[in-house]
């Protein structure tokens, strides 16, 4: 027996079908070998949306069938992290590979001895690098705002960056992002969107500048997806109209007015880095002039460790307008619109239901 047990990691997209089957077949299959102190076997998912649930019913449906059990599974998302936890991963297709690289830490050693961490992606839409680089730099320029990896370059394929050693995360590491975030937002736009497009993700992301936040996010991110998913089957007639129904109230329900703030616009955590100096770090913004509520309630859609202590850190610091929680699934709209379009699944119906919550907020 090895002093220490090999670590397999299979990754596909959503941890929910392919390589969790993969995942409950090789281990059952290593403990029949008299392996399974040798071999550790994990599964995770590139997309972080099913984070904590159990396995596709029809996976598991196979997976009994033949014999297995199936029924201790939970999705995991792949992160940076896993790359310093494994000692070998198995890509179930070329596209989970590439999203697997595009977190790969390519670390480099400077000249003057700092550490870098080259980010590339093949076949990158046009822009895409240069859109994140601005992003970085407008974030960094907060004085004591939520802390951004120093930008050490970039070009049409690339950008390379300071890199940051990943920790764990710590309830005092949370108090401190709320507290830095509340800042970063409070150092406002000058509107409602960004002089040029960008992207969320590889999607793209409309920014043309509009007065007031309704509008722009009427306008600019939940429509032009509804109508993408549509055309893509992703959501259904009935289900559409229910969004539309919700933006045609939008006033009603987007809570007091507010000034543009400077926020990350893709904040998942996937991109919040926990470091090991104690803080946490952005990285793959979607910056641009937006609702603050936005980035938190994107920290909630797909969950945060301590986020209840990085919500009141935030309230503490910035406190956030009366019924806040109740427009929380008004503000994940466009991200589910977002996987409707990318992935299909469920996430036209989580949509719906989104946009149905948000004319029927629950009292804080």
């Amino acid at each position: 027996m090895a002093d220490a047990p090999l670590r397999l990691e299979v990754t596909c997209l959503g941890n929910i079908c392919r390589s969790p089957m993969a995942h409950v077949v090789l281990e059952q299959r290593l403990a029949d070998a008299g392996l399974a102190d040798d071999v550790v076997v994990t599964s995770s998912g590139t997309g972080g949306w099913h984070e904590g649930e159990a396995m596709d019913e029809r996976a598991a449906a196979a997976l009994r069938d033949a014999g297995y059990d199936p029924s201790r599974h939970r999705a995991r998302t792949f992160t940076r992290d896993t790359y310093a936890e494994t000692d070998l991963m198995l890509a179930m297709d070329a596209s989970n590979l590439a999203d697997m690289t595009d977190l790969a830490p390519t670390r480099l050693r400077l000249s003057d001895g700092r550490v870098a961490v080259i980010k590339t992606r093949p076949q990158a839409p046009a822009g895409f690098f240069a859109r994140e680089a601005a992003g970085l730099r407008w974030l960094a320029e907060v004085e004591g705002g939520a802390k951004v990896p120093e930008l050490l370059g970039s070009d049409d394929d690339c950008v390379v960056l300071a890199w940051v050693e990943p920790g764990k995360p710590t309830v005092e590491a949370a108090e401190r992002f709320g507290q830095a975030l509340a800042r970063t937002h409070a150092a406002g736009a000058p509107t409602f969107g960004a002089d040029v497009d960008g992207y969320i993700g590889l999607a793209p992301l409309p920014n043309r500048p509009l007065e007031t936040w309704p509008e722009f996010y009427a306008s600019r991110r939940v429509m032009p997806y509804v109508r993408a998913a549509v055309q893509r089957r992703a959501l259904t007639a009935e289900q559409a109209a229910t969004i539309e129904r919700t933006m045609s109230r939008i006033h009603d329900v987007a809570g007091p007015a507010e000034p543009p703030a400077r926020i990350h616009g893709d904040l998942w955590s996937g991109n919040v880095v926990w470091g090991t100096d104690g803080d946490a770090w952005l990285i793959d913004p979607a910056a641009h002039g937006g609702h603050r509520e936005t980035d938190l309630a994107m920290l909630a859609l797909f969950g945060l460790p301590h986020l209840q202590r990085v919500l009141e850190s935030y309230d503490e610091a910035a406190p956030l307008a009366d019924g806040w929680r109740g427009r929380v699934p008004l503000h994940q709209l466009h991200p589910l619109l977002v996987h409707a379009v990318l992935f299909g699944g469920t996430y036209g119906a989580r949509a719906a239901a989104a946009a149905k919550a948000a004319l029927e907020p629950p009292a804080d």
